[in-house]
């Protein structure tokens, strides 16, 4: 415990970030989140409903025992990631965001420029900026040296839960990183988060 992940000052003693979708219902969810003892929870905002008559996901999500990070999935390119963050903040949500942009939709694939130019905006207004990327030492630097909060390169593509398949790139990130580095994407069991 004494060893805490630290993002823009704030300490977290649970490195394990957990997003919201695939849940069977939202009471699922929140039993799931409980049980993990995660600190952060990321919400996909194209999944959100504002204009909800009933419970919604922010419902479920109890506001101090997480930070609730929007993310920007969905977004095809910097203007669009960057118009969500925006209006995810306008609604009251976290200045706090996983910055995704991804214009591929059968893989999810980030697009490293406009991850970057959205990150540049972002960071200038304010916000806590969290970016997935692909396994790029190069992008990872130059995200960090524009003040983001962390880097976040995928291990494998989304959903394949193959495990940690970019361990060689993801090395070179970490060593050259003075940010944290996350992990992301593509993992499917235990022993591939504890790696």
């Amino acid at each position: 415990m004494n060893d805490k992940l630290t993002i823009a000052g704030k300490k977290f003693t649970s490195r394990l970030f957990i997003g919201t979708g695939k849940f069977g219902n939202l009471q699922v969810m929140q039993t799931a989140l409980r049980a993990s003892e995660t600190q952060i929870v990321t919400v996909a905002l194209r999944r959100v409903d504002f204009r909800r008559q009933e419970k919604g996901i922010y419902d479920y999500l109890e506001d101090d025992r997480y930070i609730v990070m929007p993310n920007t999935s969905g977004a095809r390119n910097a203007e669009e990631a960057v118009k969500m963050a925006q209006l995810a903040r306008a609604a009251g949500l976290s200045r706090w965001v996983k910055l995704e942009v991804t214009p591929e939709p059968r893989y999810l694939l980030p697009d490293g420029d406009e991850t970057l130019k959205a990150a540049q905006i972002l960071v200038k207004e304010g916000f806590v900026v969290l970016p997935y990327i692909q396994a790029d030492p190069i992008l990872a630097k130059k995200l960090e040296d524009c003040g983001t909060a962390t880097v976040m390169p995928l291990a494998a593509p989304i959903g394949t839960n193959k495990g940690v398949k970019n361990q060689d790139m993801l090395q070179i990130i970490i060593e050259q990183s003075t940010v944290p580095v996350v992990i992301d994407a593509g993992l499917g069991a235990p022993s591939h988060a504890a790696l």
